[in-house]
């Protein structure tokens, strides 16, 4: 899928353009528009700003939000969500803090010690608002400091994919459609350098 004609190219000073997110995504071009302007001042303030850091980052929140589909973990609850509960690990030692604490943003913050670290740096209150890490704004903004705080542009730097991945993620768990965004974003990158 190609982005519409009506969206502007890229201009030096931006990271990334609704037209990119259309192309790398395939999301609708309303998605992309509201997610763009955020992450492209997000990838400024933390210094995702060179072509391997900013594919390793698009990949990676491209992956975690199924395409900036979702900011918000999908609850079942699976037998890990329910362990979220009590969670000392995740700061989770109130009564309804494993739910209340998914994973939200483009990164998916899990954990009510995740939100109070979030909070601090971001200076928005995710503790007593966890729904706000759902919105464009605070999505894009969440995942940026996450990036920052976990070191992951000396990661980007070095080529160091995996090892990103299990900074995020824990794991290597969607690694084959990490590294077929990563491709993607590389290559989009690329063209328009």
């Amino acid at each position: 899928m190609t982005a519409p004609a009506t969206l502007p190219a890229a201009t030096p000073a931006q990271l990334v353009t609704p037209a990119q997110l259309v192309t790398l995504y395939d999301c609708a071009v309303a998605r992309a528009s509201a997610f763009a302007p955020w992450l492209d001042q997000a990838m400024h303030d933390y210094g995702i700003d060179t072509p391997a850091r900013i594919a390793a980052f698009l990949a990676q929140i491209g992956h975690e939000s199924g395409r900036l589909r979702h900011t918000r973990e999908l609850w079942g609850p699976t037998p890990a969500q329910l362990r979220y509960e009590g969670r000392a690990d995740l700061g989770n030692t109130q009564p309804g803090d494993g739910r209340r604490y998914l994973g939200r943003g483009l990164i998916q913050l899990t954990g009510r010690d995740n939100y109070a670290a979030a909070t601090i740096a971001l200076g928005e209150d995710f503790i007593l608002f966890p729904q706000l890490l759902e919105t464009p704004k605070w999505a894009a903004r969440s995942a940026a400091w996450f990036w920052s705080r976990h070191a992951l542009n000396a990661l980007a730097d070095a080529g160091e994919f995996d090892r990103i991945t299990r900074r995020i993620n824990g794991g290597l768990n969607g690694r084959s459609d990490r590294i077929a965004l990563h491709a993607r974003a590389l290559d989009l990158l690329a063209r328009r350098g």
